[in-house]
Order: structure tokens, then C-alpha cells, then sequence
């Protein structure tokens, strides 16, 4: 009984040896220490978004949007067929009209899509709710009015 518990611990006692050895020994460069940090750059310019969110529109589609912004909400961006910042901001304008009370920063977020959405309803058969999420119905109803622009 003795000698059978004296082997059961040798052999843990070895297998916890060997994992931890085999441990190290994997570990190589791994284990060295980190460079130090290097302070993080300082800017005072603005950042800007800058993606493009045509809301499903192809390139055609988003240059009518831009144009009709163009000739009455104040949009003096390429035309393009990108709608970027430039282009919602002129959006945000005309959906002012549209009870759309948030700040003109450019940024397609909920205020603005329900905005969009009132507008969609009355005019080019949005059927959905006025939730700020441009969802299928949405994108389709959008795609409708650019097409009629």
C-alpha cells in the first residue's frame, strides 16, 4: 500500500515537472518583456467621418440625391455617388422638414434615419416603423424617391 501511494505521487510530482518544463521551454521569446509604450500622438484637428453610406442606393441613384441636395439644400460636395459626410449633412438640412432636430454633423444615425423614415412614409410607401434603423423597407422606400428625383 505504501509503495503504491509513493508511486502515485512520484508520478504526479514528474508529470507536473514536465508540464511545467515543456511550458517553458515552449514559451521561448514569447515570455520576454513588452518594449516600453511610446507616448500616444496629440492632435487638436477635428476628425470627421468618413465613410460612405449610400443606404443601399447604387452610384446613379446617390448622384440624383446629390444633385437635388445640390440645387436646394446647400450640398457643394462632388458629384459622385458617394454619400458621405458632406452629402448627409445637406440631408440632415432638408430633413429639418421632417422634424429632424439633431445636430448637421454629417452622421446617418437613428435621428437622422427617422427623419428619413417620416418622410419615406408620406411620400414613397415606407410601410415600417419610424425606428431609426434603415432596414429593407427603409433602403427600398430611399430607393424609390432617389429614382423619381
Amino acid at each position: 500500500m505504501r509503495s503504491t501511494v509513493l508511486v502515485k505521487t512520484l508520478v504526479s510530482v514528474t508529470t507536473a515537472i514536465g508540464i511545467a518544463a515543456g511550458g517553458l521551454a515552449a514559451a521561448g521569446t514569447a515570455a520576454a518583456a513588452p518594449a516600453p509604450a511610446e507616448k500616444a500622438a496629440v492632435s487638436t484637428q477635428s476628425v470627421a467621418p468618413l465613410s460612405v453610406n449610400n443606404l443601399g442606393l447604387s452610384v446613379s441613384q446617390a448622384k440624383k440625391v446629390q444633385r437635388f441636395l445640390a440645387k436646394y439644400y446647400k450640398y457643394d460636395g462632388a458629384i459622385d455617388g458617394q454619400l458621405g459626410s458632406e452629402s448627409w449633412k445637406a440631408q440632415q438640412r432638408w430633413l429639418k422638414s421632417w422634424d429632424y432636430t439633431g445636430p448637421v454633423d454629417g452622421i446617418a444615425g437613428s435621428g437622422t434615419i427617422k427623419a428619413l423614415q417620416r418622410f419615406l412614409k408620406t411620400r414613397h410607401g415606407y410601410t415600417g416603423a419610424i425606428d431609426g434603423i434603415a432596414g429593407t423597407g427603409t433602403r427600398s422606400a430611399y430607393e424609390r424617391w432617389a429614382n423619381r428625383l
